[in-house]
């Protein structure tokens, strides 16, 4: 069976060849990507491509955005005690992307998660509200719709 796979965009800012094992015939890479990159999609095409065949044995995902592993806790550290100290609060998470504050309307707009008019604005932002986050919204220069809503309406 043949699972079909729509083309998508993605962006590969790179993508090194760390190591290779001629006798077993694997091979490790190091990627930074755009968020939504399928790896397994992009190894099997870029093997496709060359005319052999590759898959994936392992994938580890070492940064998402801003947020690291070397930053992340070893499971063993966390207790209960000490869960709380890890826990990053949203505004810390979202701190990075541009900020645009809405009026009253536009909140109501946002607590149901429609589409807004914010003419040029492109990719990820955060919206608020006097200073209280509401959503995270994607734009494409013309209308910005929901990518996640923090707010309950």
């Amino acid at each position: 069976m043949t699972v079909e796979r729509k083309p998508r965009r993605v962006r590969v800012h790179s993508l090194t060849l760390t190591a290779i094992d001629p006798k077993e015939e694997t091979a490790s890479f190091e990627i930074s990507c755009s968020s939504g990159t399928y790896v397994r999609t992009l190894i099997a095409d870029l093997a496709g491509h060359l005319e052999t065949g590759a898959y994936l044995t392992a994938l580890r995902r070492t940064r998402v955005g801003h947020l690291s592993v070397e930053q992340a806790a070893n499971p063993d550290e966390l207790t209960p005690s000490t869960i709380r100290n890890r826990i990053i609060q949203m505004n810390e998470v979202v701190s990075h992307l541009p900020a645009v504050e809405v009026d009253e309307e536009g909140e109501r707009a946002v607590r149901s998660g429609r589409v807004l008019r914010l003419g040029g604005m492109t990719g990820s932002f955060r919206v608020e509200r006097g200073g209280m986050i509401l959503a995270v919204y994607r734009g494409d220069g013309e209308v910005s719709r929901a990518e996640v809503v923090l707010c309950g309406g």
